[in-house]
């Protein structure tokens, strides 16, 4: 809904709270709609919107934080007055919708149907007898003659008054029609057109006023007067008068063909009015510019702080993503830097089963060459024990000379075969125990292979470990580091925006001083001016108030000639003709003496007004110069109290933002901390996790080795304990 096309451009006294603040603190819906229609309804009822003369500035900061207005008037209706407050609901949310207000009271209503026809149609009539009355004031000036006289005089004044008391009856009857409210007529910042009319009734300088209506009378006669180039037509609407009119020339036909062709309808409002609109309406420019640059430096405002917010967003943005990049890099070469380090580890120990296996079977070739060499050193003493022995039984079998051959042959056979048996039992006693010696220490290098081995899984493990805890530190170093990275940003980010702010608030502050500073000097200048038109129309005013006096001062004079005459006719008729000469210079005495006290009394009156009139311009203009000076201190002692308001506003909303900001950096930070000891304790009891079930399966297969040596018959083999604190 847009304000009523006869309002002022940029004034605000249609805006809705919402719409003020939404420069500064966001958006707005349609209930702003809503408020319109209430404001208009009050300027259409009152003739003029609320805070009307009010600086634009001053009422923006009023209707913001003041609460909403209402009716003036006691007059009006109960309805009106609800559906005008159900209107200018402060909250957007308490407002209603269009909806709504079609089913209020107010609306559903029932009323006559041509009632606003009517009303445009009594306007007219009032707009027309206003144009025929400033016609006769003209034609008065223009032909008045001494042929007229002071009885034709009197005839036109006696006219006059009763046209104006006809007109002030129905401007007042329409002032006071209160039964539709919502139908009154509106002019918006120049007041309503009634009074309008009744400033124009006070006007008497010289302009065009034309008047044509297509709904005038039947018999009404148009008239038209010249003077000089100005050309006045009116519609007598069967006023008769006898004076003789000019008849219309045929360019005044033309020019009066030419308004009707442009017009194509009658206007309500006459035509002084609408030249001192238009007048008044170019007057106004540099409010409007005043408050059109106002508006655009606050959206400009806006779009500059929304501007940087979208900078500083893409800014955190790219800073995130990059801090994002970096956790990511880090977490791929962890995990290249951990297969790494499987694989090598995969490849120390293939080399160690490698070396283990060529160590086994080294150690096993050193045992069976030893065993070979032994057995061979054992066989060969056998073969020379052997030998000594049967050589020992020979040479005792020569010596005994009594035992015969073949018996000494069976007995060296007998100890040759007892021998070879001793020496292959000795032999087989021998394999016996290389064989055992070979099983046992195979056995036992084994268990030392194994033994090697585990601690080559425990050293793995252990670098393993270590490794992801060395990652995982660096990980939370980095996570520290870009906590505290985003931490400088936000800070310097918020430092940025609410530096902007307060510069932009500023500069949005020192724009409304020298507003209000020029609408003050304009107001001052204006004053001012009509302070020199009033000085300069003092002598017009007193020579007119003079003959004001003047003429009173002959009515007096009149009405006591007329009671002279008639008391001197008295006092001749009850008199004797002798006395008639000593009554006649008496009654002459005595008036002579009644007119030299009226021509004292109006020197005096003469003096005296001449005095108050200069004195009491003197006090008004001072007066209103103090009452100017004194709403001028108040509407700016109220910006300066709403711009205070609005710093302290600012300022505590910066001091919300940095304790947010605050709130939440040290949040995030203490997330953080649990994260990285959460992390921690979960890698240590992984660490604690693996290594136990390394060292139990180890156990395992330890004991699983030594019980396979004990049924093996080897017995408790040496075993190698490695001290189990050093994995832990």
């Amino acid at each position: 809904m847009a304000s009523p096309a006869n309002s002022f451009v940029g004034t605000p006294y249609w805006m809705a709270p919402e719409v003020i603040l939404a420069m500064d603190e966001g958006q707005y819906d349609g209930k702003v709609d809503i408020w319109s229609l209430g404001i208009t309804c009050i300027e259409m009822a009152e003739r003029k919107p609320p805070l009307f003369n009010m600086n634009a500035m001053s009422a923006l900061y009023h209707i913001a934080q003041n609460d909403s207005p209402t009716l003036q008037s006691n007059e009006w209706t109960d309805s009106f007055r609800r559906f005008v407050d159900y209107c200018l609901q402060k909250m957007p949310q308490e407002r209603p919708t269009s909806a709504e207000l079609l089913r209020h009271d107010f609306v559903r209503r029932d009323r006559p149907l041509r009632v606003l026809i009517d009303l445009i149609q009594r306007t007219k009539d009032a707009v027309r007898e206003l144009d025929n009355l400033q016609y006769r004031k003209m034609k008065k000036i223009l032909f008045q003659e001494t042929r007229n006289g002071p009885l034709n005089e009197s005839q036109e004044d006696e006219e006059d008054s009763e046209h104006g008391t006809s007109l002030s009856r129905e401007l007042d009857s329409l002032g006071s029609n209160h039964s539709i409210p919502s139908m009154s007529v509106s002019t918006g910042s120049q007041g309503s057109s009634v009074n309008s009319m009744q400033e124009v009734m006070d006007d008497s300088s010289s302009e065009l006023v034309m008047m044509h209506d297509d709904e005038s009378p039947v018999n009404s006669t148009p008239s038209v007067v010249h003077k000089k180039d100005h050309v006045f037509i009116r519609d007598e609407a069967g006023h008769g008068d006898p004076r003789p009119e000019p008849r219309p020339t045929q360019s005044v036909q033309s020019q009066a063909l030419h308004y009707r062709n442009r017009e194509r309808f009658a206007t309500i409002k006459s035509a002084s009015l609408v030249t001192r609109q238009i007048h008044e309406h170019e007057q106004e420019n540099e409010l409007r510019e005043q408050m059109s640059g106002y508006k655009r430096m606050r959206r400009q405002h806006q779009k500059q702080l929304i501007a940087l917010e979208n900078k500083l967003k893409a800014e955190m943005d790219e800073h995130r993503l990059k801090l994002q990049k970096e956790v990511e890099t880090h977490a791929n070469n962890s995990s290249i830097e951990l297969e790494k380090l499987a694989k090598k580890q995969v490849a120390i120990i293939e080399k160690e089963a490698k070396v283990a296996a060529a160590d086994e079977k080294k150690f096993q070739q050193q045992i069976l060459a030893q065993q070979k060499k032994d057995l061979t050193t054992f066989l060969e003493s056998q073969k020379k024990q052997y030998k000594i022995c049967k050589e020992k039984i020979k040479e005792e079998m020569n010596e005994d000379h009594s035992t015969p051959k073949k018996e000494k042959q069976e007995r060296i056979s007998k100890h040759k075969e007892n021998l070879q048996h001793t020496q292959a039992e000795e032999e087989a006693h021998l394999l016996t125990q290389q064989r055992l010696y070979y099983d046992k220490n195979c056995r036992f290098f084994k268990r030392k292979i194994m033994i090697k081995r585990h601690e080559v899984e425990q050293q793995n493990i252990r670098e393993e470990l270590n490794k992801k805890r060395t990652q995982k530190e660096m990980e939370h170093a980095m996570l520290i580091r870009h906590d505290e990275s985003t931490r400088e940003l936000e800070y310097r980010q918020l430092h940025t925006l609410q530096k902007l702010r307060m510069d932009l608030i500023r500069l949005q502050h020192q724009t409304e001083l020298e507003n209000q500073l020029e609408y003050n000097k304009r107001r001052e200048r204006e004053l001012h001016r009509k302070h020199v038109m009033e000085l300069r129309q003092q002598p017009k005013n007193l020579k007119a108030m003079e003959m004001q006096i003047k003429k009173q001062f002959q009515d007096t004079c009149k009405v006591q000639t007329k009671q002279y005459k008639a008391l001197k006719n008295h006092q001749l008729e009850v008199t004797p003709k002798n006395e008639h000469k000593t009554i006649l210079k008496t009654l002459k005495d005595e008036q002579t003496r009644k007119l030299a006290i009226l021509a004292e009394q109006y020197e005096q009156s003469i003096n005296e007004m001449m005095a108050s009139q200069a004195l009491r311009l003197d006090e008004a203009q001072e007066a209103e110069c103090q009452a100017l000076r004194l709403q001028l201190q108040q509407e700016m002692e109220l910006l300066n109290a709403y711009q205070s308001k609005i710093k302290m506003q600012t300022e505590a909303q910066h001091e919300r933002e940095l304790q947010k900001l605050e709130q939440r950096v040290s949040l995030r930070r203490a997330h953080l901390e649990q994260k990285i000891e959460e992390e921690l304790a979960a890698l240590q009891k992984e660490r604690s996790e693996r290594i136990k079930y390394l060292l139990e399966r180890q156990e395992r297969e330890i004991e699983t080795f030594d019980m396979e040596s004990l049924r093996m018959g080897f017995g408790n083999l040496v075993t190698l304990d490695f001290p189990k604190e050093d994995y832990r």
